[in-house]
This record gives C-alpha cells, structure tokens and sequence, in this order.
C-alpha cells in the first residue's frame, strides 16, 4: 500500500519506518529540512534500539521516502497518518492547533479518496474536527464530493522498546465511522495490519470517539499502578517494610499482575504526565470529574520530590561543598528521552541548594544537558555546577553519596567495593530499587531505596566509614533482575 506519514517525530518516524518495513511504500513528510536531510542520509534524530538501523535499510530498499512537501507525501497515498505533536495547554488539556493545521493542509492539496488515521493522542471527538476542517477546506477548492473517511488509530509505543510493541502488538486499536467510508477504511487498515494479525488476530475494532477514548484510559490506568506503588512504598518506609518483597507478593496474583508495580521518583516521559491532566480535563470539560486520576497525578507530584527528601534527611538544607554523584538522567531507559525526567527536578533543587553534580547517563547526555541548560537559565552559574562524566564509575570520585535515578542495565551489577571506595561516604539513594538492602549493608554501604532500606542508612552521617577507613568486603549478590514494566 502507498502510505503517508506526516510528522518525524517519535511517533510519526517509529510508524513510517515500521510500516515500510512490513512492505508497505512510505512517505514520511516534515517541515523540518535539517531533521529531514538527516533522515535522508539515514540519521535518526531521536535515539530509539533499532530504528536507525530499519531507517537505513528501508531507504537503501526505496521503500522510505522523506520530503519536506506535503504533495509528495499525499500524491500516491491510501492511508495518511497523522502524527503531530499535541503539546499540554495550560489547563492540561490537549493543543490541537498542529493537528487541525495538518487536517487543513491535507484538504487544500488531496486530490484522491484518502482514508486519513490520526496516530496522534487526541481528545475525544478530534476524528470528528478533522473531519469537519478537511471538509470545509474542500469545500473551498469546490472538491465537495471528493469521499475520505477519518480513523483513529492510537499508539502505544513504549520509548526504548517501540519497534517491539509495533511489530508485536499486544492489540492494534482502529475506531472507524460509520456509513459507506467507514467500511472502506476498515477495509485499508485491514490491508495495512495484515502481516501483524496473520497468526492471531490482533485489532480491536470500535467507534473513533471510543477508540480516542481507549489511549487516554490505558495510559491513565497504568499512572495509577504506578502511583499507588508509591504511596504502598511510602507506608512501607514507615513501617519497616520491604515494597520489594510486596510488590512480588501482590504482582503473583493473575488478577493484578507483575507489570508497572515498580516504586520509584514517580512516572515522566512524553505520556503519562500529558495523558492524565488531558483526560482530567476532559471530563471537566463535560461536567464531570476524574477522582482517581486526580489522585494519581497528586501522588507523582508529590514523589517526584522523594529523593530530595532523602538527601536532606541525610545532609540538611545546606549543600555547600557536597557533591553527588547521579547515574541515570533520561526518564527511563533505552532512551534519550528528558521530558518530565525526575533527574530535571532533582538536579535542579541540588543546585539551589548548593551542590555539586557529577552525572553519567549511557544515551542522555547531549539533550541532557540541553535540557538542565533551559532548566538553570535563570540560576547563576547553574550550570558550572553540573559536571557529566563520561562512565559511571567517574562520576562516583569524591561524591557525598550516589544517587541512582535511571534504571539503565549497565547500573545493575556494578563494583560495589570500587563504590564504596570511590565515594566520600558510602551512601546509595536509589530512586528505582536496584539493590539489595541487606547485602550492602554487609559490604558497609548505607543504602535507602524506595520502601527499602537497610540499618546504616538510619546511622547519622558522623558514624558511617569514610573512604579513608576499612570495611569488611563481603562477597554477595546484592543486584537483582528488574522485570521489564
């Protein structure tokens, strides 16, 4: 099928180079030139496993085109994806102002029967606006019996393992209208997933508003797993309990499961942030209220604040002349991802309260530091406090304590004697649960987790070892296999 796609981001480009992969010809269209000369040479411009790499073999196949010219893209197409950005407003809700921009471009230039998807996270009833502006926009060429139809066809791709959910889908969700054009566009989307459904029939068929409605609910609903963690994780702290042990213990029930049952600094990322205050406001937006989803965006506000809590139960407000060591910066791993980031924030309060910051990220160092750059503009000399170390290990020499904030592999089974040395004091704050407790605790490590800590982090800072003094090296496993959530 000859499909266009317009938007290279994270969305647009993983569906263009995705569907090109399964056969399908692909004009994947920006108005970006740089990001699109890039993509021409087979650069991606956004760093996700694998997608370079199926960028450059579909090109080098004539199978992935990218063209800054709306034309080209809608040419020879079947199926248009629209795949803009929908940044939050201030109240929270969605900003369609791309999406309808696009939908209105699209009526000024089609000039064939065209089945066009929104792959974009959208409100409820956007099918029906584009709709409605493509329309008007035909109506104005004077094209008012030229037939199309509007589907909504959200994504649920995961940063670091997109290429995965789209290739091996849990479900593929299509909301189609009615009337004749519904039954054509059920038929292209059909054509268009076929290789995916050939051994098991994966799409979700429904109507548009309840297919829009279905991205916002799912997103919202796994924001609720993982908040309520947080708050079990916290009770946890209080009352001497492992979360760990919890999180195994509830997650083996096959009515809850094991997936996003994780404490940590609470959730960030492009989606689940966005998502939540859009359906919030929504509902509101018919007279009516989302309680629960409230209460899960007021639980991650208030744990997006846990480890500077931490650290200043550990060393005070003042932080002059301590320095910290940070491991992991993207919002998560396999990705170079900064938006909503929980290291945004803390590095940002560290820094006002005098610190110093040596960090190490595998992937996110460049948008990173573009990111805490914008995020420190304001402070003096904000940035000349933040150092970003090229291994983990470097970032370790002389810090007050290490504080692990990315889940990446990498930080999963390190040297923790070359730690313990490293650092002025031995003290790990670990925002995503890596480690044991108690196996540290026998390596002289004080350890604080979320819900999880062991007895040397509860001694105050004068009587834990210093780097100068001896600790008896205890051999143990004291890293576990994360389960991916």
């Amino acid at each position: 099928m000859k499909i266009a796609v317009i938007g290279a981001g994270y969305v647009g480009l993983v569906t263009a180079a995705c569907l090109a992969e399964l056969g399908h010809d692909v004009v994947c269209m920006d108005n970006d030139e740089i990001r699109v000369e890039l993509l021409r040479s087979g650069i991606s411009p956004i760093y996700e496993p694998g997608l370079e790499a199926m960028i450059q073999r579909n090109n080098q196949d004539q199978r992935l085109h990218f063209t800054t010219r709306l034309q080209d893209a809608l040419e020879l197409a079947d199926v248009l994806f629209i795949a803009v950005g929908t940044p939050p407003k201030e109240d929270g809700s969605a900003d369609l102002i791309h999406v309808l921009a696009v939908a209105e471009q699209v009526g000024q230039v089609m000039s064939r029967s065209l089945v066009i998807v929104n792959k974009s996270t959208v409100p409820v009833g956007t099918g029906a606006r584009v709709e409605a502006v493509v329309q008007q926009a035909l109506v104005a060429r004077g094209w008012v019996d030229l037939p199309f139809a509007v589907v909504s066809n959200p994504e649920f791709l995961k940063e670091g393992a997109a290429i995965d959910d789209f290739m091996k889908p849990d479900r593929i969700v299509v909301g189609v209208p009615s009337g004749p054009m519904g039954e054509i566009a059920r038929s292209a989307m059909t054509r268009l997933y076929a290789t995916l459904n050939r051994h098991h029939e994966r799409t979700v068929w429904m109507d548009v508003r309840s297919a829009e409605l279905t991205k916002y609910a799912a997103n919202a609903m796994l924001a609720t797993r993982i908040s309520f963690m947080n708050e079990i994780a916290n009770l946890a702290d209080l009352l001497g309990a492992d979360v760990d042990a919890i999180r195994r213990g509830i997650g083996s029930d096959s009515r809850i499961g094991p997936s996003f049952l994780y404490a940590g600094t609470g959730y960030g990322g492009s989606c689940f942030p966005k998502d939540t205050q859009a359906l919030m406001q929504i509902a509101l937006d018919y007279g009516s209220q989302m309680q629960i989803v409230e209460a899960t965006e007021r639980v991650n506000q208030v744990q997006r604040h846990i480890l500077i809590r931490r650290v200043r139960e550990r060393f005070g407000n003042d932080l002059r002349g301590r320095r910290f060591a940070i491991w992991g910066l993207a919002f998560k791993p396999q990705t170079d991802d900064m938006r909503e980031a929980p290291s945004r924030l803390l590095i940002r309060q560290l820094v006002e309260m005098g610190a110093e910051i040596q960090a190490h990220d595998p992937v996110a160092m460049l948008t990173a530091e573009r990111a805490l750059t914008e995020d420190l503009a304001d402070h003096p000399q904000g940035m000349s406090r933040v150092k970003f170390m090229a291994d983990a290990m470097s970032a370790l020499h002389d810090a007050d304590a290490l504080l692990v904030l990315t889940e990446w592999k990498q930080f999963h089974n390190p040297d923790f004697e070359q730690i313990r040395q490293a650092l002025r004091l031995p003290i790990i704050i670990d925002g995503r649960n890596l480690y044991d407790p108690q196996s540290l605790q026998g390596l002289g490590i004080a350890y604080q987790g979320i819900g999880r800590r062991n007895d040397l982090s509860r001694q105050p800072l004068a009587t834990l070892p210093g780097k100068q003094e001896e600790v008896a090296s205890v051999r143990a496993d004291v890293s576990r296999p994360l389960l991916n959530a």
